[in-house]
């Protein structure tokens, strides 16, 4: 998590599934939700649709009450990050006193504190054993508690492996896009097609199944059925989509390459 007033103590040690650290939190830690306040969370797609399904509210109402826009440095894609309350300490709204009214479906960064994770890539040739560090703030006193634990445990006692591999196509999307040179923009309809697939799943069903969206694709009979009854299908299947469509499945090389052949063109024929 990402402090508002000031950012969190990074710790510069790189760590693996493997590593291991002691940390519990609980109701009878003094600092007990004080991690719940000011902060910045990045909400992932899988989190919005656990979230939205939780609170039992369409895509567009949990978008318009729940969240705040953004676009993601180096990459110019559009974010949402959690919006916080409007009391002094700018609260989570999820937050109660006895802690988090719906700790099931928190979201994935919530998840995985007190750890953080750097990793590139979920995709061949990335780093498959992760890269993971502390986020030590001031005010925690959970690294003073005596449960051990490894990364990997961590992760799957808090759920997130579940979320990650779920998110792992979009995640490679975005690191992705980060790649590519800065003079390789993508246009505002297509930042449009983005912010619908990864955070407006409600919409994209629609967009998919009440448009010419499926006369101008050839989708297989089994895939349009398994898109049309599971959102996580819905999900897989958008970045797909995105990747092919906007990223067109080639290096940020070929794009820049295909880039300067088509402003050579258009200066001929100017």
């Amino acid at each position: 998590m990402e402090s508002l007033d000031k950012m969190a103590n990074i710790d510069p040690v790189q760590l693996g599934p493997d590593s291991k650290f002691s940390f519990e939190c609980h109701k009878g830690v003094k600092c007990f939700t004080k991690c719940c306040s000011a902060i910045r969370i990045t909400l992932t797609p899988y989190d919005i649709i656990r979230l939205k399904k939780r609170l039992q509210l369409t895509s567009e109402e949990f978008l318009a009450i729940y969240t705040e826009p953004h676009l993601l440095e180096k990459t110019d894609l559009p974010m949402v990050t959690l919006k916080m309350g409007s009391d002094a300490k700018e609260s989570c709204p999820f937050l109660r006193e006895d802690g988090c009214f719906l700790y099931e479906d928190r979201p994935t960064t919530c998840r995985y504190y007190p750890l953080g994770v750097a990793t590139l890539s979920h995709k061949e040739g990335a780093d498959a054993e992760g890269f993971y560090f502390f986020v030590n703030e001031p005010h925690c006193l959970g690294f003073e508690e005596d449960k051990a634990w490894t990364v990997r445990e961590w992760r799957q006692d808090q759920g997130v492996d579940i979320h990650d591999e779920i998110n792992s196509d979009w995640t490679d999307l975005v690191v992705r896009k980060r790649s590519f040179p800065p003079n390789i923009k993508l246009t505002d309809k297509a930042k449009e097609m983005f912010f619908m697939v990864s955070y407006n799943i409600d919409k994209f069903r629609r967009f998919v199944f009440e448009s010419t969206f499926l006369q101008r694709y050839n989708v297989d009979p089994d895939v349009r059925e398994k898109i049309k009854n599971d959102e996580i299908e819905l999900l897989k299947f958008g970045i797909d989509w995105l990747k092919e469509i906007f990223f067109k499945q080639t290096t940020p090389e070929e794009q820049a390459q295909a880039t300067a052949g088509k402003n050579k063109a258009d200066a001929a024929l100017s």
